[in-house]
């Protein structure tokens, strides 16, 4: 297919607890953008529950792709190709996805595309400007913190990853020592601005590296509030939940701005689900403002998993030829720059 030629994508996305689809045309076009959220069944256990994620996919895909189409206007005929989160997620809530999706493509030959769901989470922003290249991309989510440069759209080059808890996870385990509600990253966000970042917590530059790891500070976050209980003193909850994050902003923006002078970019684009968080966007954006770097960071409801960035990656695949046969399977642990 010729990269000028128009296109109509349907993407689906099942890699943790939202069942999504959307279509996208011409790669930024957002169409429609379904997604039916699990959190109110998982809060109760604290976390996502992988079985309980999976049959509710099975409950929920098929008309979950219908209403994408419906609110879209498109026929299945119209279709340019059907893209899917083939992973990294959740095995069987990923299986989910590519199962539709793969029912989908030989019920219409329309083809099939399998999409990294961090390439996705990049491409959210292009649904509101067009990328410019090359750029570095900071995701940060529940399951990865990564730094990625993009050369040009589908070319991928891994600059630093989390070696344990990624930014996200180190949130929901540490709004669960405070006892906030599940998922914990927007407690945290809100309880912080009633506090004070005044407590002595660490952060973990290891060394020149890109690499992040968050493991350490969420165990001296616990290790803190235990030991202060054991004596008798009361920290302010407040005061602990701003101290954290304070940490892992730090932590995030230096490594982000230090990426962008290592490949001698001026832009970087903030994505996943940590970048709703108000305090990153507001210190990266300051940050950039002194760097002289353009920062890019979607409106908070492409921030957390959905389909339409799925489409609109799955896109710059399909114009590259880059097709799925039958035989595409659910990668867990799938590389990005592979």
């Amino acid at each position: 297919m010729s990269k000028t030629a128009k296109s109509l994508v349907l993407g689906i996305e099942t890699s943790c607890d939202e069942t999504a689809a959307a279509v996208v045309e011409d790669g930024h076009i957002l169409k429609s953008n379904i997604i039916s959220s699990q959190m109110e069944i998982h809060r109760r256990f604290g976390g996502v529950v992988p079985e309980v994620a999976s049959r509710r996919h099975v409950e929920r895909v098929t008309s979950i792709i219908e209403q994408a189409l419906g609110e879209a206007k498109v026929t299945k005929e119209e279709l340019s190709a059907v893209a899917v989160t083939q992973g990294p997620g959740l095995v069987g809530a990923l299986l989910i996805g590519i199962s539709a999706a793969k029912a989908f493509s030989f019920a219409t030959g329309v083809p099939l595309v399998g999409v990294h769901h961090i390439a996705g989470h990049i491409y959210a922003s292009h649904l509101v400007e067009p990328l410019r290249f090359p750029l570095v991309a900071l995701v940060a989510s529940g399951g990865h913190t990564e730094l990625i440069y993009m050369p040009e759209h589908n070319r991928f080059e891994r600059l630093g990853r989390t070696r344990d808890d990624a930014a996200g996870e180190a949130f929901d385990k540490v709004a669960r020592v405070l006892e906030l509600p599940y998922p914990g990253g927007p407690h945290i966000d809100r309880l912080a601005k009633a506090g004070a970042p005044h407590l002595d917590l660490p952060r973990s530059w290891l060394g020149d590296s890109l690499d992040f790891s968050f493991s350490g500070l969420k165990s001296a976050v616990i290790n803190l509030l235990h030991n202060s209980q054991q004596r008798g003193e009361t920290i302010e909850k407040a005061d602990l939940a701003a101290s954290f994050q304070a940490s892992v902003v730090e932590v995030l923006v230096e490594k982000a701005v230090r990426a962008t002078r290592l490949k001698g970019v001026s832009e970087l684009v903030l994505a996943g689900g940590v970048s709703a968080n108000s305090a990153l966007r507001e210190a990266l954006a300051s940050r950039c403002r002194e760097e002289g770097i353009i920062l890019r960071v979607p409106p908070l409801e492409l921030c957390t998993d959905n389909a339409a960035m799925i489409a609109a990656a799955g896109t710059y695949q399909f114009r590259d030829g880059q097709f799925a046969g039958l035989d595409l399977n659910a990668t867990a642990n799938l590389s990005l720059d592979r």
